[in-house]
């Protein structure tokens, strides 16, 4: 059947694999860009990157209503579990489980990741997910890093990466990221939700296309792609 990734507006995504619905970075509620609200969003898994409150977002709400399995660092579970999230499972940037939709593995993210509420949110990761079908990378909010060479060693068939710069990457440094990750294809995320962050995605794939092998996958919110 293949897996479906749908782009949900920001940097959520919902990845539908095995049966199974993962959602990254539930960011719904305040998010001009949202494809659905919390309330529509479903989910077996729900995966979340860093602490910030556009990507923490509904977690809560939608693991209580759903209890879906939230997937973080140590110290989001520990803060999800003072929220009342009962059905958690903590791992750390490097290491590595298998789930019954695929395997996740924590990567480093160059970023910051205090709570909503101000608490410690430990280290802001990246995730890699290895699906039956491919593996996609999912960098999160990241500046450029060397280290993107290792992950491609993975063998990555879909990078997903920030382009909005200010807070993260921007173009040129995102197009930097896929010639050292050599992605099969790239998906971009984390732009035009604020005029802060504005940018002409038609343009960066040109840019993906004439100066990398990958090839660009382009969405608006709501939309849907096979891999």
């Amino acid at each position: 059947m293949g897996t479906k990734i749908t782009w949900l507006g920001h940097s959520t995504f919902q990845i539908e694999s095995a049966g199974k619905t993962i959602l990254l970075d539930p960011f719904f509620t305040g998010n001009p860009s949202a494809s659905i609200s919390a309330s529509e969003a479903t989910a077996d898994a729900i995966i979340v990157s860093h602490g910030h409150g556009d990507h923490v977002g509904d977690t809560v709400e939608i693991a209580k209503r759903t209890h879906a399995l939230v997937i973080a660092n140590y110290e989001i579970i520990e803060w999800m579990g003072k929220q009342g999230v009962e059905n958690v499972h903590p791992q750390h940037i490097g290491g590595a489980h298998k789930y019954d939709f695929g395997t996740v593995k924590l990567t480093i993210a160059h970023h910051g990741s205090m709570l909503p509420d101000g608490s410690n949110g430990g280290s802001p990761c990246g995730i890699l997910l290895k699906l039956e079908e491919g593996t996609i990378y999912f960098a999160a909010d990241t500046g450029l890093f060397s280290d993107m060479r290792l992950i491609g060693e993975e063998g990555v068939d879909l990078a997903i990466l920030p382009i909005g710069d200010n807070f993260t990457m921007g173009p040129d440094d995102s197009i930097k990221a896929t010639k050292m990750i050599a992605p099969k294809r790239v998906m971009p995320m984390h732009y035009n939700t604020w005029p802060l962050i504005e940018q002409d995605a038609a343009a960066w794939a040109d840019q993906i296309r004439n100066q990398t092998s990958a090839e660009p996958v382009v969405l608006e919110p709501g939309d849907s792609f096979q891999l």
